[in-house]
């Protein structure tokens, strides 16, 4: 765990539900500048930071998980609640900041209830009054205020409106507290009072009906078991809780529906990684015109030595290689920042409740199957949130399957190969056929485990789902690019290190021993010769000795051990599948960019022996198949070992997802050969 230092200032706690605007008021109080670590002794995170110079108030703010009580459902929140009584490293806040939706003041005043009880120093900030008022409704936070003893501020961290106020009123009284004697909450019986749940939501339904009021009369007469006859009202008597938004609600009768729901969620997907392919294109050859650029300065300057090599075609080439395809991982970071932020995922979780019900889960694990298309990592922490052992079990055995931005990389070198630059629109439906048959086959698979669960998950049945959307909501578009460009950074931290050191190893590999051959150069270009120094020197390298062990296994699938060193290079981080490539095919010989390059390269390239073209359409399908299914992510195998306690999943996993790759390329390439298919 990296131990964060920070000065001695009062530490600010901020607390609320999921989808209350907790994590949005917390960005926009750190300006963005803010660590994220993990709990000491747990893996859930938690974020950091001084809040922004700005507000010319020192403090120290802490967020994490959402709790919709401080009675814990799960082990993520479990460790929130711990944490709050007493976090392990910076102890008991001086001050918890509560976010309460007001749209959603019936659900989520428990909380706050629960805090004042337990004595804590709370100041609640009041989001989503803009929601309560389009259904015609307005709440004053003085008499809220009042009713439950405590400071109320309304603000909108999207655009910052009320955060002075809420940073001046945080002051006022966290200076009252200076004067008295700073004490430690009261930890709260964790089993559930029937009683006292009644009495509690009795005295918010009262205070509710007291501080919300009517601002249009003609909304007392809205009925919305007319407007949506599957809704459930669960009580009456509470016009705030059971009003829904008018134009969510139209929406959601075409979004959330049986069949044009699933539509627009499959066109919704295709347009995204369409939009991968289109959008980057432009600044994907920028940067790779870049790399080559610097690839070719670097052999004329230094010239055609190991160390000139080395920073050529071991540095530049194979981390230029892998980093040309951060404009698409952006893209895709950015559409799915839009989506979250207009409310539109929660609905996807409706959505596919019911499917993944039929296989053991609930809509509570498509979050992180979600999180799985960016990184399998955080997606398998985030299984915490699911309170049920079994289902998030199953949840961790089936995220490896769901294409994470590693393998964008892979799939766009392959695409590349297939479709000319022109014919963008069909590579980009292809990829989203690519991520729904990676979808499709982490469903199946779990349907299958889920029918052997008492020999590979052994724990308790299904629970059932509960999810509370948020209304439909114009998206912060800074804040959506900021969050974007974070994850684009993580990724690159995360990645860069791992490739330029993989890169590097491939390098000596494929140089070393140092075999100088005499070979005929003469009616030869500079470049020429230099190409065909380079292939003997392969032939005779480290990486051919690896490879011509493996070979047998290659030649069913239609490759040979070029493609398969790459393979194994890949085990460490996916991406380097493509460095590893560009280092056996030395494509940094001239100007041209990297991926032109290695393209060139890859459609030159035969089979040694046989004369047979290495690439073609058959064995770039295979390929495409093998990255899908296969476990390639050491770090994914030890997250899963933490996460399970034991290497019995991560073992199971490596093991069965390798041999179905395998089995599924042999066919795929084999098939289309059968078929006519090159």
């Amino acid at each position: 765990m990296k131990t964060i230092i920070l000065e001695d200032l009062p530490l600010i706690t901020l607390v609320g539900p999921p989808n209350s605007g907790k994590t949005t008021l917390f960005n926009y109080l750190s300006g963005q500048n803010y660590k994220t670590v993990n709990y000491p002794g747990a893996t859930v995170e938690y974020s950091i930071s001084k809040i922004q110079k700005k507000f010319n108030f020192n403090a120290n703010i802490l967020d994490s998980p959402g709790i919709i009580s401080l009675i814990p459902n799960s082990p993520d929140e479990k460790v929130s609640v711990d944490s709050l009584y007493s976090h392990p490293m910076y102890g008991v806040p001086d001050l918890v900041i509560a976010t309460v939706d007001a749209s959603q003041l019936s659900r989520h005043l428990l909380l706050v209830r629960q805090l004042i009880e337990s004595e804590f120093n709370v100041v609640i900030s009041l989001t989503m009054t803009d929601i309560l008022q389009r259904k015609g409704y307005e709440i004053s936070s003085t008499l809220l205020g009042q009713k439950l003893g405590c400071a109320v501020v309304v603000i909108d961290g999207r655009t910052g409106s009320g955060v002075e106020e809420l940073i001046r009123t945080v002051e006022k009284n966290i200076e009252k507290t200076k004067l008295s004697e700073k004490k430690n909450p009261i930890v709260r019986d964790t089993n559930l009072d029937v009683k006292y749940l009644l009495s509690s939501f009795k005295e918010i339904e009262s205070i509710e009906k007291e501080v919300i009021t009517l601002t249009n009369k003609s909304d007392k007469n809205i009925n919305l078991k007319k407007a949506n006859k599957q809704l459930l009202v669960l009580n009456e008597t509470i016009p705030s809780a059971n009003q829904l938004d008018q134009p969510t609600l139209k929406i959601d009768r075409i979004l959330l529906h049986k069949v044009w729901g699933l539509v627009v969620f499959f066109l919704i997907m295709a347009a995204t990684f369409t939009s991968i392919f289109w959008l980057a294109q432009p600044i994907m050859e920028l940067v790779d015109s870049g790399f080559g650029f610097l690839s070719y300065e670097a052999i004329n300057i230094l010239g055609n030595t190991w160390y000139g090599n080395l920073i050529a075609n071991g540095i530049i080439s194979g981390t230029g290689a892998v980093l040309v395809f951060v404009p698409q991982i952006l893209i895709l970071f950015l559409i799915l920042g839009l989506l979250e932020d207009t409310g539109y995922l929660a609905r996807g979780a409706m959505l596919i409740d019911k499917p993944l019900s039929k296989i053991g889960l609930n809509g509570r694990s498509f979050v992180p199957m979600l999180s799985g298309f960016a990184c399998a990592i955080p997606a398998i922490l985030s299984t915490r949130t699911i309170p049920n052992k079994r289902e998030r079990l199953l949840t961790i055995f089936i995220i490896p399957l769901m294409s994470c931005s590693a393998r964008l990389p892979v799939y766009a070198l392959l695409l590349a190969f297939l479709f000319p630059a022109d014919k963008a629109w069909i590579a980009g439906l292809v990829l989203a056929g690519i991520y729904v048959l990676s979808i499709l086959s982490s469903v199946s698979i779990a349907g299958i485990v889920n029918k052997f669960k008492n020999k590979i998950i052994n724990a308790e049945d299904r629970s059932s789902f509960i999810l509370e959307l948020p209304a439909y909501r114009k998206p912060k578009f800074s804040m959506v690019l900021s969050n974007s460009y974070h994850s684009a950074k993580l990724y690159f931290k995360k990645a860069g290190p791992i490739i330029l050191v993989l890169s590097t190893i491939m390098w000596f590999l494929t140089y070393f021993p140092d075999y100088n051959p005499k070979v005929d150069t003469q009616n030869l270009t500079k470049d020429q010769a230099v190409e065909l120094q380079s292939s003997v020197r392969l032939e005779h390298s480290y990486a051919s000795d690896l490879g011509k062990f493996i070979q047998p296994v290659m030649s069913p699938i239609g490759m040979d051990w070029r493609v398969g060193v790459s393979l194994i290079s890949a085990f460490a981080a996916r991406e380097v599948f493509v460095s590893s490539l560009a280092m056996i095919f030395k494509v940094t010989d001239d100007k041209a960019t990297l991926q032109s390059s290695m393209l060139r390269e890859m459609r030159k390239a035969t089979i040694e022996g046989t004369g047979q073209r290495l690439f073609t359409p058959a064995t770039i399908a295979g390929l495409i198949v093998f990255f899908i299914f296969a476990l390639q992510c050491v770090s994914t195998l030890a997250v899963s070992r933490k996460e399970t306690g034991s290497w019995r999943m991560p073992a199971i996993q490596f093991f069965m997802f390798t041999i179905l790759a395998y089995v599924f390329t042999f066919i795929t390439v084999n098939g289309l050969r059968i078929l006519g298919v090159p």
